[in-house]
């Protein structure tokens, strides 16, 4: 099998290769809603392999080149799929006709070995059932003060000190690294009741979190592969990054398994914690299910906060004087820790949102037609589509946004121009679906701004944040988000009146 596994691409590896020889783009052979150039049988693969280390500005060029910000996109060894940054077709595809557009098993057939059947790759009656329970669980006052009870600690006993330390003998740190390291324990400790104290430099890092990010990445280079057979073949007889993702997953189920039955113990003894595993096995759900809910809320909680921060801190430090805007309105409300302060926070808030517009933690998702349909700006989908909705693309439309939409200007998120008096636009979720929206809009989004809020207000409030390159990053759009080799930055003390880490109120 093996033999004929590799006559299979090589075989295949020489048809493409006389495919780009000698199969020129067919002149007009451009779909009506300006696609990429299309070739016979292979469809737009060879644009798509071309453009591959740059996926995400091929497609929004594309999209904004079309008159209705909709393409659809045919090539050798992928569905039909339909990619738009219409908001009249997002509200469609995740709210108007929810019920013919749900993940599919294409999808859920990626992510499945590492997410099983959690809340985030199911549809249907586990789907449902999964989001009541979860739906009530997020809604509980207790478990929102143990969030903030749990970021409070995190934040001022370990984050901080640790740029404390980072500024006090000039090193040079990876904050993206760091800002992972802080969500990890976070979500850790609000869903599992479990301390992986990430965040202590002098420690290794836990095998689970090693074993996510390796099961995270090659889960998500299924779904970027040109063609789709190559890696089920892997996976079919146990090789290469297959294999990897095999021994990777096994150790994030083992890890999580051992945590539930010591939880279970714990229950049983008397000693109840208010982490969301404790609320989860109370309601009777079986371990597996419990299992794949709180893998699916680590990774849901963890990436996408830390990447938004992360391309935030980035652009605070291109744009000084809105990062002084931050620091001033917090440093006239005050720091505490609760919902009427947040509220305040309003250009802090417009902070973030216009980060996730240029910079979103999830640059795409795609749902998969149950049948025929036709979307309201006229394009045609068929059963078994994938339809694709592009949050990235969808930031740098200038239709949607204006011709400024590439630059980084909180101000756009206000009613007003005065923005000490100016109220936070209720912008269309549909034109800003960071966070979904519809039937399976983020239960977490409250939860992430708090934590990203907090966060960004405690470090900015006592440090200057300086990157140590001027070249512009690279956006790496794996199952969440990322800036490419990490963001290598110099942390200096925001005041200078005295050495140590000013605690906050």
């Amino acid at each position: 099998m093996l033999i004929f596994f590799f006559v299979f691409l090589g075989s295949f590896s020489l048809g493409l290769g006389f495919l780009f020889l000698f199969n020129e783009p067919q002149q007009q052979q451009r779909y009506h809603n300006h696609a990429p150039p299309s070739h016979p049988i292979i469809g737009c693969l060879v644009s798509f392999y071309q453009n591959r280390h740059r996926l995400l500005d091929w497609y929004t060029h594309h999209l904004a080149q079309s008159p209705t910000q909709t393409i659809v996109v045919r090539r050798l060894g992928a569905r039909r799929t339909v990619v738009t940054a219409n908001p009249h077709n997002v509200e469609y595809i995740l709210k108007t006709n929810f019920g013919n557009f749900p993940k599919g098993k294409p999808f859920t057939e990626i992510l499945g070995d590492l997410l099983g059947c959690g809340i985030f790759n199911v549809d249907g009656e586990l789907w449902h059932a999964q989001r009541k329970l979860a739906s009530h669980e997020f809604t509980t006052r207790s478990l929102r003060d143990f969030i903030v009870k749990t970021l409070n600690e995190e934040v001022h006993n370990r984050l901080l000190p640790l740029l404390d330390w980072a500024a006090r003998g000039g090193h040079v740190i990876d904050l993206q690294d760091v800002l992972r390291r802080l969500t990890f324990d976070t979500v850790c400790k609000v869903s599992l009741g479990y301390d992986p104290c990430c965040l202590d430099l002098s420690k290794p890092l836990p095998p689970l979190l090693t074993a996510f990010d390796t099961a995270s990445e090659i889960s998500a280079a299924r779904a970027a592969a040109p063609v789709f057979v190559v890696w089920k073949m892997k996976r079919m007889f146990d090789m290469g990054s297959e294999k990897s993702l095999k021994e990777a997953v096994k150790l994030v189920h083992e890890s999580v398994t051992e945590i539930i039955a010591t939880k279970k113990k714990e229950i049983k003894k008397g000693k109840k914690s208010m982490d969301l595993l404790v609320r989860l096995l109370e309601a009777g759900q079986s371990e597996t299910l419990v299992r794949d809910m709180v893998i699916s809320m680590i990774m849901a909680g963890r990436d996408t906060t830390s990447a938004a921060m992360t391309w935030l801190f980035w652009l605070l430090s291109k744009q000084r004087e809105e990062e002084e805007m931050i620091v001033k309105e917090v440093s006239e409300k005050g720091l505490r820790l609760d919902y009427e302060w947040l509220k305040e926070m309003r250009f802090l808030k417009a902070c973030l949102c216009e980060s996730m517009r240029l910079y979103p933690p999830v640059a795409w998702d795609s749902k998969h037609a149950i049948g025929a349909d036709v979307l309201p700006d006229g394009t045609r989908v068929g059963k078994g589509d994938r339809v694709t909705y592009f949050p990235y693309g969808m930031g740098r439309m200038e239709a949607l946004w204006g011709k400024d939409c590439l630059e980084f200007k909180p101000q756009r998120w206000f009613h007003e121009d005065n923005v000490d008096n100016g109220i936070v636009k209720c912008v269309n979720p549909y034109m800003f679906a960071v966070f979904q929206a519809g039937p399976r809009v983020c239960l977490g989004r409250e939860m992430a701004f708090i934590q990203m809020e907090y966060v960004v207000a405690s470090i900015l409030k006592s440090f200057v944040i300086s990157p140590v390159s001027d070249e512009h990053p690279r956006f790496v759009p794996l199952l969440t988000a990322h800036m490419a080799g990490g963001f290598k930055v110099r942390v200096h003390n925001r005041s200078t009146s005295g050495t140590e880490t000013e605690k906050l109120e």
